[in-house]
């Protein structure tokens, strides 16, 4: 059995594989890196992870006059925040329903109500700290099949009725007024969600907090942590004493360590998640493909999701493994999963093919929450996380300052831990996708 040094450089290696062709770092400067922890330090708060959460949290709590250090054990936004879909999604993964079930309506709607108010938190920050991010609002829920439309009709007029959020819902040849696909025979269109260049927003957090004071170690990962009402992190290279933790380093918490928090790490799983970057198609095909200029995504469990980026690619994600390996023939794959969406495509050079780990729930709900006293804990976005985990780090931030009743509500979220241990997680979850795949196809 694997060292959980040995794990943890295999889940680097396999994540450096997924990243060297990231449409993202190519269209970005990065600042020169931060210098790696040495020696000791002592703060009020450190935060382990440099991406939108841990970036978030550490904003808040600098403006509050918290004495702040963010651990990231690679770069910052390295991970899922440099990496994803750039789609600003109103709401959660797994719907409202396990909300319901589990709080009742009135909690539901305050939590439905706080992922509009990521999506508000957000948009400020961009204006605040002159963020150039490609910002773009609106957004587009697709069907596919009769059935599938059927669910979509029933969701978004149940959130319009319970929840007043306010779609169009478009069938038929209309239709190809949002999206010009024969793949898709109705879709919601909404204006609150939209999409952005994900790692220009990360990177532009970055320097709103090194501005406010943050001290950032890059190649700092969190060896161990001792609990306590002081609290210790080990480095490689030194140790941080600090009276508060927030580990907001999503799945790439295995860079540093899963043992940082195995209690917790048990209730969430990896998933690759791929994403193809055609050349540049030209302002016209876009706007033929997608005349709203909106994101899109499918409602199948195993969905596509696709947008144009503001220098006019097709920036197309789907394909999604849940071993931990990357699926082969990948770019061939990927590139018939968007031929498939939009025939007008079909031999379309691509120029870019990246991945990355996201971490899902059982649930698809956020898990929030603390180990002991004094240590909060930011994971479960399962793919909802661009605009969440900004107001997730805020939240932390504002429960270590003493408000925490926002926190609170998605600390009282039951989650259960994924079946199989950890040998056997990954394999049971293969089954169970494998399941959801062909119900998608059927």
């Amino acid at each position: 059995m694997w060292s959980a040094a040995g794990r943890r450089a295999d889940f680097l290696r396999r994540d450096a594989q997924l990243n060297v062709r990231n449409y993202y770092e190519a269209s970005v400067l990065r600042d020169p890196p931060a210098p790696p922890l040495q020696g000791d330090l002592a703060v009020d708060v450190m935060v382990v992870g440099a991406g939108f959460s841990g970036l978030s949290a550490a904003i808040e709590l600098a403006r509050r006059g918290y004495q702040v250090a963010v651990l990231e054990a690679q770069q910052v936004c390295g991970g899922a925040s440099g990496r994803n879909g750039g789609q600003t999604i109103a709401g959660f993964a797994g719907g409202q329903q396990e909300w319901e079930r589990q709080l009742g309506r009135a909690d539901a709607r305050s939590a439905w109500d706080v992922s509009l108010a990521a999506l508000d938190l957000l948009d400020a920050r961009i204006a605040e700290f002159g963020i150039d991010c490609d910002r773009r609002a609106g957004y587009l829920y697709v069907a596919d099949s009769a059935r599938k439309a059927r669910a979509l009709e029933a969701e978004f007029t149940q959130l319009q009725r319970d929840y007043g959020f306010a779609t169009e819902l478009v069938h038929g040849p209309e239709l190809r007024r949002w999206i010009n696909s024969p793949r898709y025979c109705a879709a919601a269109y909404e204006r609150r969600s939209g999409h952005l260049h994900p790692l220009k927003y990360g990177l532009g957090l970055a320097r709103a907090a090194r501005s406010l004071g943050v001290r950032i170690f890059e190649n700092t990962a969190v060896r161990s942590l001792d609990q306590g009402a002081e609290l210790l992190a080990r480095t490689d290279g030194g140790q941080v004493r600090a009276r508060f933790a927030v580990l907001a380093g999503n799945y790439s918490l295995h860079a540093h360590g899963p043992e940082l928090a195995p209690a917790v790490n048990r209730r969430i799983m990896p998933v690759g998640t791929y994403i193809l970057g055609t050349a540049p198609l030209g302002e016209e095909v876009c706007r033929e493909l997608i005349p709203s200029g909106a994101a899109a995504c499918d409602n199948n469990f195993v969905l596509d999701y696709f947008r144009c980026s503001a220098d006019h690619r097709m920036l197309f994600g789907g394909r999604v493994s849940y071993s931990q390996t990357t699926p082969p023939n990948l770019q061939a794959v990927m590139q018939r999963r968007m031929e498939r969406v939009f025939p007008r495509l079909r031999g379309t050079a691509v120029e870019y093919l990246w991945g990355g780990y996201v971490d899902i729930s059982m649930n698809r709900a956020p898990d929030f929450g603390r180990v002991g006293h004094n240590v909060y804990y930011l994971q479960g976005f399962s793919g909802h996380g661009v605009a969440l985990s900004g107001l997730a780090g805020q939240m932390a931030a504002q429960a270590i300052a003493g408000q925490a009743e926002r926190f609170d509500l998605f600390a009282r979220l039951q989650h259960r831990d994924f079946p199989g241990g950890s040998l056997l997680r990954t394999p049971s979850l293969v089954l169970g996708m494998a399941y959801y795949r062909l119900r998608d196809m059927l």
